[in-house]
């Protein structure tokens, strides 16, 4: 008999194929948002828009920091929400009436240049910050309220993977392809974009409506209330550690693309190229990291991702005296390591999750993801805000279409290793702080045990 208000045993939940392709599919949105902006928002207003670099790196990073806010509000709100969608649905469906609009205006604006167009780009982008708030945190807090078993989460997330490697793929090759380099370009890109974010989020909630729920989530009363939880999860705490450094290193590593591409291999059009090696890997070797992760357990998994990561950005570092060839394999070698990185950080959240469940008693899902979802998009766009004030201190030029600048050496020595090493830094920093990470299969079996003893 299961008291009221405690944790049921684990049901070992199997998700119909059906659910899962339908979350999935929410995350091309997840993906495709991540994607465009971390590749294109810095360089838009740098080199279209003629923003100073260290406007352009606050524009991005600031609409993000209220994510800190939003997102566990947002979470809390959600572990409340009673409604005949569910308790998630409702916020993800508000997501698809007011994301796809505020994106596409983001990058339509009107013919503006320098701080005023910085000042457009800024409210717009926060108003999309807090749109997509309402589609991320509840889609991102479902997995570990559909099923209850330790592997199963992987194999759902399996799935989501998928997807967000074929939403990478188009997104960080068909984006700047849109885009070009002019103005007029990067509406239409926005628009596109836009549609995208609509279909799948729209799919994605059609496609959750028969997704079971193993236990409903507690809400906390206050944000103050929620890092306090958080902070009473040690595991949690870890996680969140490594997660942000691994973080940091991909939004540094994503916006320093352009830069690289343009000022190091000499050629804009790289980009494209570039991004193929890093997204192809999430297509082909989420099988192989579920495997390693069943064989070593995740932490294992995560160590060699990481390090996988930490070695290819390093090599790039020295493509300027081997080559374009050279340096599309270093970026496959970080592909590889960041899929490993993605499966098994949303897969470990979800472990966190439950195992908190049986320790506590109480379901916290909304409170861990919507403080989770706001350190990685802030810590991401923090990346590029980075890389933007390195681009400025060392004396980087803003431009408009059609104007050649030459940079002065010291701002594409920035970019350089602003984009390489400076990645490969906190994939190490990810990597160490990996092995404080203690949450197994047979830690989480331990604790089932001693829940399903105590009922």
């Amino acid at each position: 008999m299961v008291k009221p208000g405690s944790v049921p045993p684990a049901s070992a939940q199997t998700v119909s194929r059906s659910v899962r392709v339908g979350y999935g599919v929410g995350s091309v949105c997840t993906a495709t948002f991540s994607t465009v902006p971390g590749l294109l928002l810095l360089f838009y207003m740098t080199n279209v828009l003629a923003v100073p670099a260290w406007i352009a790196g606050l524009v991005v990073f600031l609409p993000k920091l209220w994510d800190m806010f939003v997102n566990p509000w947002v979470g809390r709100r959600s572990d409340r929400t009673v409604s005949r969608f569910g308790a998630r649905r409702p916020w993800m469906l508000l997501g698809v009436l007011t994301l796809p609009v505020t994106f596409a205006l983001t990058f339509a604006g009107p013919p503006l240049t320098g701080v005023p167009a910085a000042l457009y780009v800024a409210f717009f982008y926060f108003l999309t910050a807090t749109a997509y708030a309402f589609y991320e945190v509840p889609y991102k807090a479902m997995p570990a309220e559909m099923t209850d078993d330790y592997h199963e989460r992987s194999s759902l997330l399996q799935w989501k993977m998928f997807f967000v490697g074929v939403a990478i793929l188009l997104s960080g090759a068909v984006a700047p392809a849109i885009a070009g380099t002019e103005a007029s370009g990067y509406r239409l890109m926005g628009l596109a974009v836009g549609a995208v974010l609509l279909v799948s989020m729209l799919v994605s909630f059609l496609g959750t409506a028969a997704a079971p729920t193993v236990a409903r989530a507690e809400a906390e009363p206050s944000i103050r209330a929620q890092f306090a939880a958080a902070r009473s999860s040690g595991t949690f705490t870890v996680l969140l550690a490594l997660s942000c450094a691994q973080m940091f290193a991909a939004g540094a590593l994503l916006a320093g693309a352009p830069y690289f591409a343009t000022y190091v291999l000499g050629d804009p059009g790289t980009t494209t190229t570039l991004f193929l090696c890093v997204v192809g890997p999430l297509l082909v070797t989420m099988p192989l990291w579920v495997r390693l992760s069943r064989r070593y357990d995740k932490r294992g998994a995560m160590n060699l991702g990481s390090a996988l990561f930490a070695a290819g950005a390093v090599g790039m570092a020295f493509a300027g005296e081997f080559g374009a060839v050279y340096a599309h394999l270093c970026v496959l070698v970080v592909g590889v390591g960041y899929a490993g990185l993605q499966l098994l950080q949303f897969s470990m959240l979800s472990d966190v999750i439950a195992h908190d469940a049986l320790v506590t008693g109480r379901r916290r899902a909304g409170v861990f993801t919507g403080l989770w979802t706001a350190c990685e998009t802030v810590v991401f766009a923090f990346g590029a805000l980075v890389l933007g004030w390195l681009l400025a201190v060392t004396g980087f030029v803003e431009s408009a279409p059609g104007t050649r600048v030459a940079q002065p050496e010291a701002a594409v020595t920035a970019a350089l290793y602003g984009g390489t090493l400076l990645p490969a830094l906190f994939a190490v920093i990810g990597l160490l702080l990996t092995t404080r990470y203690t949450l197994t299969a047979e830690t989480l079996g331990a604790a089932e045990t001693l829940r399903s003893a105590g009922e």
